[in-house]
């Protein structure tokens, strides 16, 4: 299968996924094979809301959305233009997907393919609808990809090369379990904001996109803040507020009440507003329902502190900080060439070719 039909076949799953990506879902009549698939799938996204209460409709609207935009044929060009797909023979890849928000292993399952390779995915427990049913769907739109697509729930066996994304704890087994392939190991990352203080309301309003979609789920969800001394919270308690309604979710609120009691019991200072805490501290990665804060002393410091923790940051917000920095609101928005962890997943699957 040439390289332009696999494009073909992924620029049609994204039209697909267009209709999913409005309340309410609107049908395309125009959609190839959309009688066979349409009403299976709104099927899938509510097995999928049963399975994970994580999951709900308004969060598996956004994703579709993300990947309906993301999957146009000028979008795919353009990711790929600068990789050189010569002829080869293709390899076995296995994915171990995480299942932390809406078909997070998505741009793996994409990636391996679209290079020519063959997959193998073992899924979380946690988001186990919906690949497998996108997966039929692709196969439907080009049936040479019929043979390549592989799910199992068994332990991994025959495959050449491996991507893995877990926890640290996972990550440190996944290296040692795969140290004779070809690996891509992923562990725990969080992003974060860097604030100075000059934010206008609609910044931190667009900040709060990046704290409270999915949940605050994800590692491109931002879960630390970098402020400066004397930094004043009034503004950035007011731009949260519009996600108060967070609140009535069940899950959510029970972590809210959980952290809450452990930090009055443990007697930790922090500020909360009834959906959320902040507390200053200094690890990445915080708990549902709360913001970790650390304050800084200048710029030059910050910069440093940065370099010598990226192995633990996924992505940082910022507004005219840094060369890669994402714009406030956009962390919940990659491209297809942000790599998880900045490892360029193309690449490495051309070479184990």
């Amino acid at each position: 299968m040439d390289l332009q039909k696999r494009i073909n076949a992924f620029v049609e799953l994204g039209k697909f996924l267009g209709q999913f990506s409005t309340d309410p879902f609107e049908k395309n009549d125009s959609v190839l094979h959309n009688d066979m698939f349409f009403e299976g799938f709104k099927h899938q996204i509510k097995l999928a809301q049963e399975h994970n209460a994580w999951f709900n409709k308004e969060n598996l609207i956004f994703a579709f959305n993300g990947w309906s935009k993301s999957l146009t044929e000028s979008n795919i060009n353009n990711w790929l233009e600068n990789y050189s797909f010569n002829e080869f023979t293709p390899k076995k890849v296995a994915i171990i997907m995480a299942g932390n928000i809406p078909l997070v292993g998505f741009h793996d399952f994409l990636s391996v393919l679209i290079s020519g390779h063959d997959v193998v995915v073992k899924q979380s427990s946690n988001d186990k609808q919906l690949l497998p049913f996108l997966a039929k769907y692709v196969e439907s739109v080009e049936p040479e990809f019929k043979g390549k697509i592989t799910f199992t729930i068994e332990k991994l066996d025959k495959f050449d090369a491996v991507i893995a994304t877990g926890s640290d704890n996972t990550g440190r087994y996944f290296e040692y379990y795969f140290r004779n392939k070809p690996s891509i190991i992923r562990k725990n990352r969080n992003s974060l904001a860097v604030l100075s203080g000059e934010e206008t309301l609609e910044e931190l309003e667009a900040l709060s996109e990046d704290i409270f979609r999915y949940y605050g789920l994800g590692c491109r969800n931002v879960s630390k803040l970098l402020v400066p001394k004397g930094y004043d919270f009034q503004n950035f308690f007011k731009a949260m507020y519009k996600w108060h309604p967070i609140i009535h979710q069940n899950k959510y609120a029970n972590n809210y009440d959980y952290n809450k009691a452990v930090y009055l019991m443990s007697e930790f200072e922090m500020l909360e507003n009834g959906f959320l805490m902040i507390k200053e501290d200094s690890s990445y990665s915080s708990p549902i329902a709360t913001m970790f804060y650390e304050y800084y002393e200048n710029s030059n410091a910050l910069k440093e502190k940065l370099k010598a923790d990226s192995d633990k940051i996924q992505c940082v917000v910022s507004k005219g900080l840094l060369a890669d920095e994402i714009p406030f609101g956009q962390t919940q928005n990659p491209q297809l060439w942000d790599y998880a962890d900045n490892v360029d997943t193309i690449a490495f699957l051309l070479k184990i070719s």
